[in-house]
């Protein structure tokens, strides 16, 4: 079993929400599934982990691995690690990313690894999200929505992983927009325009519990190419 890279086609697409229901399902079929978010930002919280995100995907898959291995490097201001290294004068830890990913894969059967905004968020200067996927050896899963543009931002996500040789598993569209395209608009275009699976449609959902996700993504999402 391996672990998969969970992109987004930009930013605020739904990825942690999306990983998180990964992960519970994963975890609820049996499988012994680890988190991580390799560079999170923002303003950090006053108890438990310094981001949001790793606390909701901590929960998700219940695991207990410490917060340096889940998320390798913070950082206190909301921008891509790359623009916040420069902000903030301090260094982008890529080696240390990798060598907990590394740990992460020895501690379980498939770690769902949540990326940073887009593929091509910088995270140095002629680095970027793209090139740690391909560094780790992962395929991906690539998050799109259903508002216009969405067509445009994953045709564009899709042919980066293209030329950067990163296996794409499929698509996961996220439908919480008001709007926008028909679902089955998209489930007819984006397979068309790019020959990849749509793995499953989210629905908006209000309820976050374990159960509710569980749920939700058994019955809308294709575990069994997830798994695969």
């Amino acid at each position: 079993m391996k672990s998969i890279f969970v992109t987004g086609t930009d930013t605020d697409v739904g990825k942690t929400y999306v990983t998180a229901g990964l992960a519970v399902t994963l975890r609820k079929m049996g499988v012994d599934v680890g988190i991580m978010k390799p560079f999170a930002a923002g303003v950090p919280q006053k108890k438990g982990f310094k981001s949001e995100d790793v606390e909701i995907l901590s929960r998700a898959a219940q695991v207990s691995d410490p917060e340096n291995l889940l998320n390798p490097q913070f950082f206190k201001l909301e921008a891509s690690p790359y623009t916040a290294s420069k902000e903030l004068k301090v260094k982008v830890k890529v080696r240390k990313v990798l060598a907990s990913f590394k740990k992460l894969s020895k501690n379980h059967s498939l770690v769902l690894v949540e990326g940073m905004g887009g593929i091509m968020t910088p995270i140095l200067k002629n680095y970027f999200v793209a090139d740690l996927i391909k560094d780790m050896g992962l395929s991906t899963i690539i998050v799109t929505r259903s508002r216009v543009g969405a067509l445009n931002h994953t045709f564009m996500t899709y042919e980066m992983c293209t030329k950067k040789k990163i296996p794409v598993k499929g698509i996961i569209i996220n439908n919480f927009d008001v709007g926008g395209y028909p679902l089955k608009t998209l489930k007819r275009d984006i397979p068309a325009l790019t020959g990849l699976p749509i793995l499953g449609t989210i629905p908006f959902i209000e309820n976050l519990s374990d159960n509710s996700l569980y749920k939700n993504f058994k019955k809308n999402v294709k575990m069994n190419l997830i798994i695969k």
